[in-house]
């Protein structure tokens, strides 16, 4: 297994703001917990070949949060619309364009797709036992077996799930 595919998913939305769905902005805690992930990351050296990001302004706000953190290319990021509202097979649809050169790429996206995609490439038995796998601003970190191109269930192995709340401010 030489690739890895890391699930983020997008830090806590406001719901105070009158907007719709998608233009839901972050909340402060939502800012802080990317800002933790993104900090966390660079301490451990996870730096991505690919982003992508669903298109929703909070998928797009902790993409940028954390590339900035992490000391990543905010212009890096790939925004694609088959990361919002569109399932399991949108997601992995997305995945397929990924370069093939990439050997590590992170999704930003939201529940339950997120969830739906760590199931389906883990496999249910290797899931931890939570009522909410991936909350806001969760990493989840895979091992794929495979290419970008042949994501099959049960091709990855889940290495780890990393939640912001359990970060400290100053990583």
């Amino acid at each position: 297994m030489n690739r890895e595919l890391w699930l983020l998913r997008h830090a806590k939305s406001d719901w105070h703001v009158d907007a719709d769905d998608f233009d839901r902005p972050l909340n402060k805690r939502g800012k802080r917990a990317a800002r933790r992930m993104g900090a966390w990351m660079k301490q451990q050296q996870l730096r991505p070949d690919f982003i992508l990001s669903s298109p929703a302004l909070r998928a797009v706000a902790t993409a940028e949060i954390v590339c900035t953190e992490a000391g990543l290319a905010v212009q890096d990021i790939h925004q694609d619309k088959r990361l919002y509202e569109q399932g399991l097979a949108g997601l992995k649809a997305a995945l397929t364009g990924c370069p093939a050169r990439a050997q590590r790429v992170l999704l930003v996206g939201h529940n339950p797709e997120l969830e739906a995609l760590l199931i389906d490439l883990a496999g249910l038995a290797a899931v931890p036992d939570a009522d909410k796998l991936l909350p806001t601003a969760a990493l989840a970190r895979l091992a794929l077996a495979c290419d970008w191109q042949h994501l099959r269930p049960g091709s990855a192995e889940l290495l780890s799930i990393t939640y912001a709340r359990d970060l400290p401010d100053a990583c």
